[in-house]
């Protein structure tokens, strides 16, 4: 039976990252997590001082940065790593999940050079399907032509509230009044910025989880995604 490649979109909070590495166990595909790639190099242009407003630099920077993802040992897995992350050969799995990263890949994501070089890596590291790649612009710039493509979203309060235990679990003291205006600003720079802006593809399956956990969403995709391998035989 033919393998897909299914695209997860979804705003911040929607829970895409946890849900598609379900979806990818249960369905023994690969997973990739296409913000981890924006992130290390977040990671570099703060290692390196840069100004994350320098297209040009961050551009040329990406060009020569060496990125690859792989999967995580049983050990982390257990502790919810979702990749190894690697950024020209040294391994960063923590250490770009720090909210000042996390702040930095927003900003360097919207630079159209920049998603060039990355969208191209995503594009070849998910050739030949079995894989289950989440972001922002998976399902109308990566992988357009996705077998399954799914549009996540929540409540901007719910994906508030699961970002704030997710600051708490790290020990990082926001409040949850400082999360919501958070999610809501994110939610507004994802939409309107002029490079790949977070909308649903056309053809995209929309799920509202606001009142399903992540287990119950990753079991609803593998059965869209078990009658859509049956379609394409």
């Amino acid at each position: 039976m033919r393998k897909l490649t299914i695209a997860i979109d979804g705003p911040a909070g929607s829970g895409k990252s946890t849900v598609a590495r379900q979806v990818a166990g249960l369905l023994g595909y690969l997973y990739l997590d296409s913000g981890a790639m924006y992130r290390a190099l977040a990671l570099k242009a703060l290692d390196c001082g840069m100004a994350l407003d320098g297209e040009s630099a961050l551009a040329t920077l990406a060009r020569e940065t060496h990125i690859e993802l792989k999967p995580p040992s049983p050990e982390q897995a257990a502790a919810g790593v979702k990749n190894r992350v690697f950024l020209d050969v040294r391994e960063v799995t923590s250490e770009i999940r720090t909210e000042r990263v996390a702040e930095a890949a927003s900003r360097i994501a919207a630079i159209a050079a920049v998603r060039q070089v990355l969208v191209a890596e995503q594009q070849r590291a998910g050739a030949g399907g079995g894989v289950v790649m989440e972001g922002r612009d998976i399902g109308t710039v990566v992988f357009p032509r996705a077998e399954l493509k799914i549009f996540l979203e929540a409540s901007p309060e719910i994906r508030a509230e699961r970002r704030w235990k997710e600051h708490q679990e790290k020990g990082e003291s926001f409040t949850l009044a400082q999360v919501v205006e958070e999610v809501r600003e994110r939610d507004r720079r994802d939409r309107e910025r002029q490079v790949s802006p977070l909308v649903r593809a056309a053809d995209a399956v929309l799920v509202d989880n606001s009142a399903m956990d992540a287990e119950e969403t990753a079991r609803l995709i593998v059965l869209l995604a078990r009658e859509r391998e049956k379609e394409i035989v």
